[in-house]
């Protein structure tokens, strides 16, 4: 197991690469301590949770709102945990999404950690301390920012990810490539899923990488006032499309990221869009998609990362060097007619 601790602007979070589950009970008292997890992970992995005091959510975006967190909490208040609690959410990123925020506000807060267990959460959903909840098909409108007591990484869990996790994993690795480390990209053209799968060095290297950089990112820019905008690149589309034509992350994502190549091909002279297209497409992600521009348009009035008449976007000046951009709305909705 690979310790690394990483101090924030109010705590510090603690990464266990290489771990297993099993360890938790050397870090946390189990009495203490209640677990949430989905109805996907539960029944797969029965004999981990034994012992601890576990709740159980439905699996799925679409149960990423406050009914949940309701629920969470009155499945708490009936478990008696008090102040000293720390929850943990062992899940994809709804599942840590939820579980950070129900943290930040049970009791006015108590402490929190994540065992991600789908590759997306492992190098991204889990990382930074962004935790909230859905409101209608807006992603992510109520939330916080509150950083994990810790993250631990069992890749074990991966052995019963479907091809569609994987793919949404895949895609949040390739979009931090493109914003902050050209090296990666090239590594990425010369591995496959297939291969990443079989081979659990390259994958934990790759993991340990993004997770890293991704790290890096958050410590300069804890509140997203600057540079942290950059992983959102592919977003501003994404996040438009993924719960109106119930898109899985990764997939919207993915579109979102072609979209943005061919924006920074026609406003910044980007020369190689079809390079990030065809790594896209070597790890099984679409990149085009037919959307209503109108819908989305009316979905970015309500983007968190719009000021005013202006979405700030994520383009791309060359493979591994992101930039933010402010474009007005009026300019985005003739350019997504056009494309």
């Amino acid at each position: 197991m690979l310790h690394q601790s990483v101090r924030f602007n109010q705590q510090h979070t603690d990464f266990y690469f290489d771990a297993s589950f099993r360890q938790l009970k050397q870090m946390l008292k189990p009495a203490n301590t209640f677990i949430i997890t989905d109805t996907n992970i539960f029944p797969l992995h029965t004999t981990y949770f034994k012992g601890w005091k576990t709740i159980v959510i439905p699996a799925g975006e679409a149960h990423k709102n406050i009914a949940t967190v309701q629920y969470i909490i009155e499945q708490l208040i009936q478990l008696q945990a008090d102040r000293t609690a720390t929850l943990v959410g062992v899940g994809g990123g709804v599942v840590t999404d939820i579980t950070g925020f129900v943290a930040a506000i049970y009791m006015r807060g108590v402490a929190f950690g994540f065992v991600p267990t789908t590759l997306l959460a492992m190098v991204d959903a889990s990382i930074g301390g962004k935790n909230g909840i859905d409101i209608g098909l807006y992603k992510n409108l109520m939330g916080t920012i509150r950083q994990p007591a810790f993250l631990l990484y069992d890749t074990h869990f991966l052995k019963t990810l479907p091809d569609a996790e994987w793919q949404n994993g895949f895609a949040e690795i390739i979009k931090h490539a493109c914003i902050k480390n050209a090296a990666m990209f090239r590594n990425l053209e010369k591995l496959s899923p297939a291969l990443l799968k079989k081979n659990k060095q390259k994958l934990n290297e790759l993991i340990q990488k993004n997770v890293q950089l991704k790290m890096l990112v958050v410590k300069a820019d804890e509140f997203e006032k600057g540079e942290r905008k950059l992983l959102n690149l592919g977003h501003t589309l994404g996040h438009a499309i993924e719960n109106q034509y119930s898109l899985s992350h990764g997939h919207a994502v993915a579109i979102g990221i072609h979209y943005a190549a061919i924006l920074s091909q026609q406003i910044l002279g980007f020369k190689q869009p079809e390079r990030i297209s065809a790594l896209l497409t070597q790890y099984g992600l679409p990149t085009h998609f037919v959307f209503d521009t109108k819908k989305v348009m009316n979905m970015l009035q309500m983007d968190k990362k719009r000021q005013q008449e202006f979405v700030h976007y994520i383009l791309i000046e060359k493979i591994g060097k992101g930039i933010i951009l402010p474009i007005p709305l009026k300019d985005l909705e003739k350019i997504y007619k056009i494309i």
